[in-house]
């Protein structure tokens, strides 16, 4: 059996990473906006026997339910790696032979991409994984089987994920795609999100209305530059 499995903070304290660029309120009406098209993609996959949901955050707890995912109920959330883990113990524990982690954060991704990634075939022991746009990150992974071995989620994770990998002696299948690569952590991330084509996706949307693209198109201050217009605006 092979499953999804979408890992879900708090978006409330979502991408603070990009706070130098965004206030509190625009990080959370970007992270809403990037669940809601990650949720659009779920919604379409084909080759997914189950979903699995693992958060505390009420939202998702709500679309899981609308959509018959299944719920993993979380107390407290202490790190993605420890939740993924988590899960995949439980899956396991159900059946689960293939388990593919998604990112909420790769609005371009489609419905199309999470099922290429799970309709490959190899013989398990196995780790197919898809690494961020910088090549250092994770940006999909899915382990054959689910409990292969443990989380690195964070600064250098792609090159972890594939030393345990081979640690374990499975095989590691490298996939690298334009959509999945697409992670928004930065400013720089979204002024490269923003070149692409965001027609029919709630973060383009989202982009527009809040004012944000128009921001983003414009090019990015010195730092010189910028502490002289923050002295400026705070003289006015």
């Amino acid at each position: 059996m092979r499953a999804l499995l979408l890992p879900i903070k708090d978006l409330r304290q979502a991408k603070k990473r990009l706070a130098p660029f965004l206030n509190p309120e625009e990080r959370f009406g970007l992270a809403q906006a990037m669940l809601a098209d990650t949720i659009r993609a779920v919604r379409g996959v084909c080759q997914a026997d189950k979903i699995f949901v693992i958060t505390n955050y009420a939202p998702a707890m709500q679309a899981a339910k609308e959509n018959g995912w299944e719920l993993l109920r979380e107390e407290q959330q202490i790190s993605e790696s420890v939740s993924v883990d988590a899960a995949s113990r439980h899956c396991a524990g159900c059946g689960v032979t293939a388990l593919l982690r998604l990112p909420l954060d790769v609005p371009l991704v489609q419905s199309s991409d999470i099922d290429e990634l799970l309709a490959l075939e190899y013989d398990a022991p196995a780790l197919v994984i898809v690494p961020s746009r910088d090549g250092t990150g994770t940006n999909a992974i899915l382990r054959t089987p689910p409990t292969l071995f443990p989380s690195h989620f964070g600064s250098g994770s792609f090159t972890k994920h594939c030393a345990e990998a081979q640690h374990a002696g499975a095989q590691i299948f490298i996939r690298r795609n334009a959509r999945f690569e697409m992670d928004v952590d930065d400013e720089t991330d979204l002024r490269t999100l923003v070149q692409e084509d965001l027609r029919g996706t709630e973060t383009g949307e989202w982009l527009q209305r809040a004012g944000v693209l128009q921001r983003l198109t414009q090019p990015p201050l010195e730092p010189s530059t910028r502490d002289h217009a923050v002295k400026l605006a705070a003289n006015t």
